[in-house]
């Protein structure tokens, strides 16, 4: 071989090697990670066996520790109308996996010193200022009626990282804060980030600031707040911050181009509402909104490497994301006993909650097995994620199925954890 054909021969290489992380993640044998095989293929098993009795069109499943993937399957089918059979890279609706998106790019400004935690949201959003808390009463005949009170403190910005702003969401549970929300149709119509922020601001919030967790339109917010700061959309600037350095090709907010449209996975005919007034959205059709707390799409890979960078604490292909310490301040519990967890709190017991994600407080407590320190969210499409840095190990699964999400979250985490064959080295 020439010195000029090696030379080539070295550069396609290297070409080669970028372009394979940029699509996806080192690969390696169960056992060489101290995973079994056996009771991964279960897990597999059991999947194809839920899709053969109509449970579920079809997901994928992603399993990757000490930095390399173990297990990635695609089952079933990704379009139960056209029977196309379900792929590695086929598109999800992640919903509220778009949080933890979110956060991570809002940090990246906090990093550049661009606000602080405890700054006023209203000094970046001044309608969102002076809001009045709503406090459910009854009138003299019973009746439940609202009354309105000022808030005893501003929302801060780390209220909307924590969803602790008092903000709520109107398409699941109840009362009368919640229900305006619903006949205000806030969302609905897709309005864009600003727009969104005037319609928050003519409604009171349904708890006073830093008080209670209640799971929100706070990082909606937070994605505004993001527009305001940089000058740019959301997407442009979590594209130019976030995804394009990580290589999440696929993970947008809506998907124009019409040679990808075909790999959007679709639910159930009767399986597409995910709240009150709310249904699986169309993201092949562009909105105004980019919705920081629930509008992106994406792949699993995608979202691996997203979570890898995490795991990493902060950095991934030699790209640094957020610095190490910025990562561990994430995944610390932000609640505390101050904060009362709301009547739906969906950490659960045993978990508490960071800047963008679940934090597992309890070794028990809670009845899905874990590790103290483990970071999680899901969509409410039926996506989920978890990262365990105890056991350097996380997983991505997706399907579309709002009915049997909380089910297969349960379902994994028993499964997943009984294949570890031995602990993370130490």
């Amino acid at each position: 071989m020439t010195k000029k054909a090696m030379l080539l021969a070295a550069l396609l290489s290297l070409i080669s090697l970028a372009v394979a992380h940029a699509q996806g993640l080192p690969s390696a044998g169960p056992e060489q990670v101290g995973l079994s095989s056996e009771r991964l293929q279960k897990i597999t098993a059991t999947l194809k066996a839920d899709v053969d009795k109509g449970i579920l069109p079809g997901a994928v499943l992603l399993i990757a520790r000490h930095g390399k993937v173990a297990k990635f399957d695609a089952v079933g089918m990704r379009d139960p109308a056209s029977k196309a059979p379900m792929t590695k890279d086929s598109i999800f609706r992640i919903y509220s996996m778009s949080k933890p998106i979110t956060s991570v790019a809002a940090m990246m400004l906090l990093e550049e010193g661009r606000f602080s935690l405890a700054d006023p949201v209203s000094k970046y959003i001044p309608q969102l200022g002076g809001l009045k808390v709503g406090v459910e009463k009854a009138d003299a005949g019973g009746k439940p009626m609202l009354e309105l009170v000022p808030a005893v403190r501003p929302i801060t910005v780390h209220d909307l990282f924590r969803h602790t702003s008092g903000l709520t969401y109107g398409f699941f549970g109840s009362g009368l804060v919640k229900k305006m929300y619903v006949d205000g149709k806030v969302w609905n119509d897709y309005p864009s980030n600003a727009e969104l922020i005037e319609r928050l601001a003519k409604l009171p919030l349904a708890y006073q600031p830093g008080t209670t967790w209640d799971y929100s339109h706070s990082t909606d917010v937070l994605g505004r707040l993001i527009e305001v700061i940089s000058g740019q959309s959301l997407y442009q600037f979590e594209k130019e911050r976030v995804l394009d350095p990580l290589g999440m090709r696929d993970t947008s907010f809506y998907v124009t181009d019409k040679a990808k449209q075909d790999r959007i996975v679709e639910p159930f005919p009767n399986d597409r509402s995910i709240g009150i007034d709310a249904e699986f959205n169309d993201p092949r059709v562009a909105q105004a909104w980019e919705s920081g707390g629930g509008g992106m799409v994406g792949t699993a890979m995608d979202y691996a490497r997203f979570c890898q960078m995490v795991l990493n604490g902060g950095t991934l292909d030699g790209k640094r994301i957020l610095g190490p310490k910025t990562i561990a301040y994430m995944g610390a519990d932000h609640l505390g006993a101050s904060i009362v967890p709301g009547p739906l709190y969906l950490p659960g017991a045993g978990f508490g909650f960071g800047l963008g994600f679940a934090v597992r407080r309890d070794a028990g407590v809670s009845p899905l097995p874990g590790s103290v320190g483990e970071l999680n969210w899901g969509g409410a499409g039926g996506t989920y994620f978890w990262i365990d840095p105890k056991e350097d190990l996380f997983v991505v699964f997706m399907m579309q199925s709002p009915k049997q999400r909380v089910y297969y979250r349960a379902l994994l985490k028993d499964m997943v954890y009984a294949a570890v064959a031995r602990p993370a080295a130490r």
